[in-house]
């Protein structure tokens, strides 16, 4: 199982970079097998510092980009005791939320974290929470509204939802350019 997208922005954007780790799987694989314990670790960092370099070049953009940013406290460490364990190490969300905590505030960004609960079966349009939910639902990426029939992409709405907490709990004074990003 992978993750689709390592972060959605509540415009509709989605935030990917190719798989690090699969990338690199045959040749980390291959070291392994020979006992080659310093070829192993030249791999290991070398993923680890081509993940680090695109969080700081994507949440340069970002703080660029935007004004105010609320992110969702997705715990990756929970997630990776799942099925998806591989895909979320290779997010590195939790690198990619410590790297954009830091340079919003070194950029005057406002920055925020906030529950995320509910953020993807909850229309953004109603408030009504008639999304898919559920394990089995996990997998479904478009649904429709019920209550109103607004057609969602689940991230996009999560990162809808997040944003409109965000401001209702914290709110800003003056006009705001720019909009957030989820995950």
């Amino acid at each position: 199982m992978r993750v689709k997208t390592i972060a959605t922005l509540s415009d509709g954007q989605a935030l990917d970079r190719p798989n690090i780790t699969k990338k690199y799987a045959d040749q980390l694989a291959m070291a392994q097998r020979a006992n080659k314990k310093k070829r192993v670790t030249a791999i290991q960092a070398k993923i680890k510092n081509i993940r680090k370099d695109w969080n700081y070049k994507t949440v340069k953009t970002l703080c660029d980009q935007f004004d105010y940013i609320a992110v969702g406290n997705v715990s990756s460490s929970k997630l990776v005791k799942t099925k998806f364990a591989k895909s979320v190490y290779d997010a590195s969300w939790h690198g990619l939320k410590v790297a954009l905590g830091t340079t919003a505030i070194k950029r005057g960004v406002t920055f925020h974290v906030i529950l995320e609960y509910w953020s993807t079966v909850t229309c953004s349009a109603c408030g009504e929470r008639t999304g898919p939910s559920g394990l089995r639902a996990i997998g479904e990426r478009e649904w429709i509204c019920s209550g109103c029939g607004s057609s969602h992409n689940r991230d996009v709405n999560a990162a809808r939802n997040i944003l409109s907490r965000c401001r209702a709990l914290h709110p800003v004074s003056g006009n705001l350019k720019r909009e957030d990003v989820k995950h």
